[in-house]
């Protein structure tokens, strides 16, 4: 027992894994991406369906004190942010928080981060494509007046579904991409968020010009209370902005380049959110939000404030690009987190083949794409999409605490960013994340236990005996 714990809580050397990165069974993948293709890859993960859903959520718990708690969370986000920079240029490779948990926590406690980015990122991949019918057809409806049938684009289960084919195609779309390269899906992913950001300043434009100072008084009708509610809502439009990690293996000069698209990226989604929130409370008053008609907030503040249909046209246009855009970074996070955790043996090979002509693993898209499809194409995800924060805010701890970590085992180590005010930052880091944590539904957490319980089988039935590390050992 005592040796089975030894090898569960075995660390592998930053400098090892840092050796090791780029290379995979068959090949090496290719570093082509720049600094702003690697920002653009965080903000594409992070600025998605969450301003489009979330506001008209949000605006009736807080009032226009919205705004606040958009910062409030960005905040709250930050101390993570600052952790992930100070080891994505410490160890730059792309297992994430996976790797870094594996160089400061042992085997075990990479594992269980390594499974909840699995829940973070494939199964939210397939929440995000479920919703793409929903507002393709909105766009069609506004457009053209016309709708895609019930039948391809709801999951069997929901209303009317047989066969949610809008959803697949989605994930197929972006499966394409990633097939054609590294530096090809980041560039279809700069157009992509370039278009959403647009179409977002289009939406503060158009709201400012209905503004009213008076839609912001009184301007936390609800107190803090309600500031703090909001807050922990609107937080989950911030996860993403690790995506920018996962590119470890890919990016130019990745101890310079990532840890400052990180930080980057989370200042243009804070800006961004902060000025939507703004100029959508100040172009409505916030007792004219419905939280059940979310999805259209946007494209009703923008409505109003013209008296014209056309502003929603666009509104909706962006928020089918702004899916597009998460789908596809957010996929290809997962394929490079499975990478890294397939050439440390804990998941099979197959995963860390690199085609030697498109320097991509092409079997591992393939098969993450599948497993998406079929989510999103068959099963109502349910509670289980809900979980995904849960498991994020999870692996967000990990990071905090690794990098308490490593700054006391591997003080010598090269940094080309430090977290400020250590060890201030990422206590507060791991405390925000499990005050965020503690204040989700009960279900959720059940959720949460039974995907842990799932993954620990996995490991004990597979990780732990093909380990390279363990297998070193023995």
């Amino acid at each position: 027992m005592v040796s089975m714990a030894r090898r569960l809580l075995r660390t592998k050397p930053a400098d090892e894994i840092v050796a090791e990165g780029g290379h995979g069974e068959g090949g090496e993948l290719r570093r082509t991406m720049t600094m702003w293709q690697l920002t653009l890859f965080s903000v594409g993960a992070t600025l998605g369906t969450g301003i489009f859903v979330i506001l008209g959520q949000a605006v009736p718990k807080a009032g226009p004190a919205v705004v606040t708690s958009f910062v409030l969370a960005a905040v709250t986000a930050l101390f993570s942010a600052l952790s992930y920079a100070e080891l994505a240029g410490t160890i730059p490779v792309s297992g994430s928080s996976y790797s870094y948990a594996y160089a400061t926590m042992g085997e075990l406690v990479a594992w269980v981060c390594g499974w909840c980015l699995m829940l973070e990122y494939a199964v939210s991949v397939a929440a995000v494509a479920v919703g793409w019918g929903e507002y393709l057809n909105r766009f069609l409806s506004d457009l053209a007046g016309t709708r895609l049938p019930d039948a391809i684009t709801h999951s069997p289960g929901d209303q009317g579904g047989v066969l949610n084919l809008t959803a697949i195609l989605i994930v197929l779309l972006a499966t394409w991409l990633l097939l054609r390269g590294a530096s090809e899906s980041a560039t279809a992913n700069a157009f992509f968020v370039l278009i959403k950001i647009a179409v977002l300043a289009f939406f503060c434009v158009v709201a400012f010009s209905a503004f009213s100072t008076g839609n912001l008084t009184p301007f936390a009708p609800l107190g803090v209370a309600g500031v703090t509610a909001a807050a922990s809502q609107v937080f989950f439009s911030y996860i993403g902005f690790d995506a920018a990690s996962t590119a470890g293996e890919e990016a130019r000069d990745p101890r310079r380049d990532l840890p400052r698209a990180i930080i980057l990226s989370l200042v243009i989604v804070t800006t961004v959110y902060v000025a939507v929130a703004l100029s959508a409370v100040g172009a409505m008053h916030w007792r004219l939000f419905d939280p059940k008609t979310t999805e259209a907030s946007l494209a009703l503040v923008a409505d109003r404030a013209t008296g014209a249909t056309w502003p929603g046209i666009i509104i909706s246009f962006g928020a089918v690009v702004a899916i597009a855009s998460v789908v596809l970074t957010v996929l290809y996070g997962q394929t490079r987190i499975l990478f890294a955790m397939s050439r440390d043996g804990l998941i099979p090979k197959v995963f860390q083949r690199v085609d030697p002509r498109r320097q991509v693993p092409v079997a591992n898209t393939l098969i993450v794409a599948l497993f998406v499809s079929v989510l999103a194409g068959f099963v109502p995800l349910g509670q289980l999409a809900e979980a995904t924060s849960i498991g994020t805010l999870f692996a967000f701890a990990i990071v905090n605490a690794g990098v308490l970590v490593l700054r006391r085992t591997r003080p010598e180590l090269p940094r080309s960013f430090r977290t400020p005010f250590f060890p201030v930052t990422p206590i507060l880091g791991v405390i925000f994340c499990f005050v965020v944590m503690a204040g989700l539904a009960s279900v959720t957490w059940l959720a949460f236990a039974a995907w842990m319980a799932v993954g620990l089988l996995a490991y004990l039935l597979y990780g732990y005996r093909h380990s390279r590390l363990n297998r070193s050992v023995r």
